[in-house]
């Protein structure tokens, strides 16, 4: 196996965590935060696909699928491409409201193929140490720093597996 295919099967395998996450959840179920401090299952999984949208942005150095493909009307909110839920009060979170499920895997699947565009046409081992600016987070890291990032990213989806164990009990992963 080639690294890129193993980059890339390490992103299947999160979006085939994510649907089975989201597999079944109602609205409430999506902004169900166990205290106020908490992060309910539809932050969790907005603030990991939007994570992985910025850093395809600022890996391809272009425009956030957020804004050009105007992801934020359907998850109603602000055209800002920093809003990533990086920094976010538990008041920002409280506040935050989730769309149906399906909003979340298409806007997933939309982010996913441009990561494979990525993966498979423009990395190269020694792109893996190119730096990258941010002009949202305004740090500049290695591709290969931007990449792991978003691969621990992971941990959101086993938080978000977590609550919805609170919800569901035992049994909902199909184990």
């Amino acid at each position: 196996m080639t690294y890129e295919q193993f980059i890339l099967d390490i992103y299947v395998r999160l979006f085939q965590e994510f649907e089975l996450v989201l597999k079944g959840l109602t609205s409430e179920e999506l902004n169900y935060q166990p205290n106020p401090h908490s992060n309910s299952i539809g932050w969790l999984v907005w603030h990991t696909i939007r994570s992985q949208d910025r850093l395809n942005a600022d890996l391809f150095g272009e425009e956030q699928l957020w804004i050009r493909e105007k992801w934020y009307i359907k998850f109603n909110r602000k055209a800002d491409p920093k809003d990533t839920g990086n920094g976010h009060s538990t008041s920002q979170v409280a506040e935050f409201r989730a769309p149906e499920v399906q909003i979340y895997l298409d806007y997933y699947q939309a982010v996913f193929e441009r990561t494979k565009l990525y993966i498979t046409t423009r990395l190269s081992s020694s792109d893996l140490q190119r730096e990258v600016t941010s002009p949202t987070l305004g740090t500049t890291v290695t591709v290969e720093s931007r990449l792991l990032g978003t691969i621990n990213n992971f941990q959101h989806v086993g938080q978000a597996g977590y609550v919805k164990g609170m919800l569901k009990g035992i049994g909902w992963y199909g184990r």
